[in-house]
Formats: C-alpha cells, sequence, structure tokens
C-alpha cells in the first residue's frame, strides 16, 4: 500500500485500535497462550496524518470516552465496558476499568505480568499495519510501525494479527525495547546541513522558543516534535584545526571539545568546499590537554597535517522534530559562537539538519531530501517574518575560523 493522505481513504473506511495486555508479550519473559488476556480499544478516528504512518503518539487525555473489549486470545471468554482514555492507565499502572475488564475474563485469576499499552493497529479492509509501544509514560504513549506492508486481518477483534504481531516484535526487541535505540542513520557518516548566517543582534533564546511554539502549533503538517527529546541547550568550547593535508582527501577540520568528564570529544569533517553533505565522524573519551596533546594527537594518531585556528565558545538552541510519516529526525538550531580570546568577534547561524531516523522497517533516504526541502520552505518563511536572512548557504565554522584570522592576524594560534 503506497503512503497516501488519510482524506483520500474514503471516509469510514479505515479503523483504528489500541491493544492492551501484558509487558510480557513485549519483552518476551512469557510467551503468548491461549488464555492471554486482551483488551481491545477501538479509537473514534485513526491517529495517522498519512497512510501507513510511521510514529504515533497517543495522549490519553484525547482519547475521551472509549469501550474496552476484552478477550481471552483464544475467544473463549469476552467483556465489555466503557472508560475514559485518562482512567486507563493513570499514573503508568492500569485504571479500575482495564483490571476489572481483564478480571472478567480471566475469573479474576493474576495473567502473570503487569499490563501495559502493547499494539496500534490501522485497519483497513482486511489490511492492518501494526504499531509496536516504544514509549509510554502518565500523559502519553509512541508507537512506531512494524510491518513493511499490512498483514491480512479480516476481523481485528478475533486476534488472528497478535502471534504475528509479538513474532515481529520479538524479531527486533533490541531495536525497540531498549530506551533510545530505536534509531538507524541514513547516509551514514555523513552530515546532511544547511546553513543560514544571520546578521548581529540575533536573540537565539527567543528565536527558538517561537519557532518551537510554531511547530507545536502544528504550523508544518506532518511533523511532530521528537518524542521526549525536542528541546535542547549546549554551551561548550571548541579547539579546531584545519585539516591541510597531506592529500587532499584528507582537508576538512579536527575539533577537540571539552566534556563533562574532563576529557575530550573529537569531531572530525572531511571537505575540501563548503558544502550541503560532508564526511564526518565523532570519537570520544579523549584524554588529552591542551599542552600540546592536540598537536600530538594530530600528527601521531590522525597522521595529517593542520593549522590551528582560534577556539571558540558555542552556545547553541535546538528543537528537533520527526516526520510521522518516515520516522526521519530534524534538528534545527539557533548558536552564537564568539572567539574566546576576542568575544567581539562572532558568528550567528540557523541550522537545518537530518539527524536520525526512528523506524523499525527499512528507512527511505530519498525521502530525506524531499523532507529537507519541504521543511526548508518553511523555515525560510519563518526567518523572513523575523526580518532575518533567508538565503541558505553552508558557510562553515572553519571558514569564519579563517576568514576571523584573515581579517585580524593577530587572532593567528601560535601552535605548541
Amino acid at each position: 500500500m503506497s503512503s497516501t493522505d488519510l482524506d483520500t481513504a474514503g471516509e469510514g473506511a479505515r479503523s483504528a485500535w489500541l491493544a492492551l495486555g501484558g509487558l510480557h508479550l513485549l519483552n518476551g519473559t512469557r510467551p503468548l497462550s491461549d488464555c492471554e488476556p486482551i483488551v481491545l480499544v477501538p479509537l473514534d478516528a485513526p491517529l495517522e496524518q498519512t497512510v501507513p504512518s510511521n510514529t504515533i503518539v497517543l495522549r490519553w487525555d484525547e482519547v475521551g470516552t472509549v469501550e474496552l473489549r476484552a478477550r481471552t486470545a483464544e475467544g473463549s471468554r469476552e467483556h465489555s465496558a466503557k472508560a475514559q482514555g485518562t482512567e486507563l492507565f493513570p499514573g503508568m499502572l492500569p485504571g479500575r476499568a482495564v483490571l476489572d475488564a481483564m478480571s472478567a475474563v480471566t475469573d479474576g485469576r493474576r495473567t502473570g505480568g503487569p499490563l501495559v499499552p502493547l499494539f496500534y493497529l490501522s485497519t483497513e479492509g482486511a489490511e492492518t499495519h501494526i504499531y509496536s509501544q516504544i514509549r509510554f509514560l502518565a500523559e502519553d504513549a509512541c508507537f512506531i510501525r512494524i510491518t513493511p506492508e499490512p498483514v491480512t486481518a479480516h476481523d481485528v477483534e478475533k486476534l488472528g494479527w497478535l502471534p504475528e504481531a509479538v513474532r515481529r516484535h520479538a524479531e527486533q526487541f533490541l531495536f525497540l525495547n531498549n530506551h533510545q535505540r530505536y534509531y538507524r542513520k541514513c547516509f551514514a557518516g555523513k552530515e546532511l546541513e544547511y546553513k543560514y548566517t544571520l546578521t548581529p543582534p540575533v536573540d537565539t533564546w527567543t528565536l527558538t522558543v517561537e519557532l518551537y511554539r510554531s511547530m507545536l502549533d502544528g504550523s508544518l503538517p506532518g511533523y511532530v516534535m521528537e518524542y521526549r527529546d525536542e528541546f535542547q541547550a549546549w554551551d561548550y568550547l571548541n579547539h579546531l584545526f584545519e585539516v591541510t593535508g597531506p592529500a587532499a582527501a584528507e582537508r576538512g577540520y579536527a575539533s577537540f571539545i571539552p566534556t563533562t568528564d574532563g576529557k575530550h570529544l573529537l569531531k572530525r569533517k572531511w571537505y575540501a568546499e563548503d558544502a550541503f553533505e560532508r564526511r564526518e565522524s565523532h570519537t570520544y573519551g579523549l584524554d588529552l590537554a591542551d599542552d600540546g596533546g592536540f598537536e600530538r594527537y594530530i600528527s601521531e594518531e590522525l597522521k595529517v597535517e593542520a593549522v590551528r585556528l582560534p577556539s571558540f565558545r558555542r552556545v547553541r538552541y535546538d528543537i528537533n522534530f520527526e516526520s510521522v510519516r518516515t520516522g526521519h529526525v530534524y534538528g534545527i538550531f539557533f548558536d552564537h559562537c564568539s572567539l574566546v580570546e576576542a568575544r567581539e568577534v562572532t558568528l550567528n547561524q540557523c541550522e537545518l539538519e537530518y539527524l536520525r531516523s526512528r523506524t523499525a522497517v527499512e528507512p527511505d533516504e530519498a525521502t530525506v531530501l524531499e523532507e529537507m526541502a519541504e521543511i526548508v520552505a518553511w523555515l525560510q518563511a519563518f526567518l523572513r517574518d523575523h526580518g532575518l536572512n533567508d538565503k541558505r548557504g553552508f558557510y562553515s565554522k572553519r571558514t569564519f575560523l579563517k576568514d576571523a584570522v584573515s581579517a585580524r592576524p593577530e587572532l593567528a594560534r601560535v601552535v605548541n
């Protein structure tokens, strides 16, 4: 089934369900049994914006009044009751209505494990897409699609799809069941990024907050804030060396960034000219000091030639958001860079970058470029509305530092 706007599927053609049951069906601590109690919750309307979507975020306070349809996996016992969405999992524990529904089909017997949201189901005719729960909190739950193609389920309530859902989840338990490990990276080892250089003074905090609020208000349809990691603040130093050789393929930079454990992160990028796509790598945990240690590492470990540029401090505010259609995650960053030894020399930029993909199915690299073009149009309109430069480019920190030294030669660093 191709990805289409939900509205084109035909009114009433698609139904959506939430399946509740034992956590063991996700973490594999006990197998699925015939007497397994499951509560199906038919939802008033599908939550997808496109069909199929990749990411579903369900808020309990938006569910409203629902019917709880409890039954055992083999269908010998059934029970129905009503509840409010906010009553399903108050404080992340099953509410009284859920517990009573389960008890009604098990004669009050314990089912062997805690009850949680298991799956979100999207059905049209006999075709059903299954979404596994990957995060669950008091306010909401997040699900991602685990079916590349829909499975056949002529009657969702008969639970014929359940063994297949459990099997598919088990196949990817390492990916689905570990905190913040449900990411993949398209264009491995590369950075894709547009930059907008802004004329100071720039209030990067207020701009970030206003952009964040605009996205929360739905001004960029088809995208939601990255689940529980949507707004970040950063403030760190960079000790940057321009890599000049020995081979042309080595050109770019190596930047040593102090980390909170007293060590350094090495960010390495390879590029001859500022560009949209650049090769990059990150090496953590380097135990170095700025007493010639950076220079020794560059010559002895990296075995390259480099010129030290002025160190700078980078203050950055990020919003991260993802496409509900593809699961690709993007970041928009507003940053302020100032030279350590000349704080009046600054660079203010807004950056749009592809970050990662939260998807259990094979990610589609081509859609990254399509979506970035869509986001660019929205971002540039925001920048124009705020009287800021809306011409995208690739002006890098390396070029900024070289330009600063060219304008003020006294800023050139003496290599230890």
